[in-house]
C-alpha cells in the first residue's frame, strides 16, 4: 500500500484545515493509464482506496493504487508555496 512521508501528511492537513470543502488529497489514473494526477478532494470516489495517516487522508483511485502499493509520496512546498510531490521505492 501507498505509504505517506510525514512532509504528505502535514502537507494534506494544512490544506484540509485551511481550504473550505477539502478534506483529503486524492491520485488519480489519468485516461492514457500512465500518469497520475494529484488535487483537492472533498469525498471518496466509488473505487477509491482511502489512506489515512497521522491525521491525514489520501485518496488512491483503484488503478492508482495498484500502480502505487510499493511507492512512498513525499512532498514539500517551496518558497512561493507551491505544493510539489515525489514518489520513492519503499524500502
Amino acid at each position: 500500500m501507498l505509504a505517506l512521508t510525514e512532509n504528505v501528511t502535514e502537507i494534506v492537513k494544512k490544506l484540509a484545515d485551511e481550504v473550505p470543502g477539502i478534506s483529503a488529497l486524492r491520485i488519480a489514473t489519468e485516461a492514457d493509464g500512465q500518469s497520475m494526477s494529484v488535487s483537492p478532494a472533498d469525498r471518496a470516489e466509488a473505487d477509491d482506496v482511502v489512506l489515512e495517516q497521522d491525521g491525514a487522508t489520501v485518496y488512491v483511485d483503484g488503478q492508482a493504487s495498484e500502480l502505487l502499493a510499493d511507492k512512498i509520496l513525499d512532498g514539500g512546498v517551496d518558497e512561493e508555496g507551491n505544493i510539489q510531490f515525489a514518489l520513492g521505492q519503499q524500502a
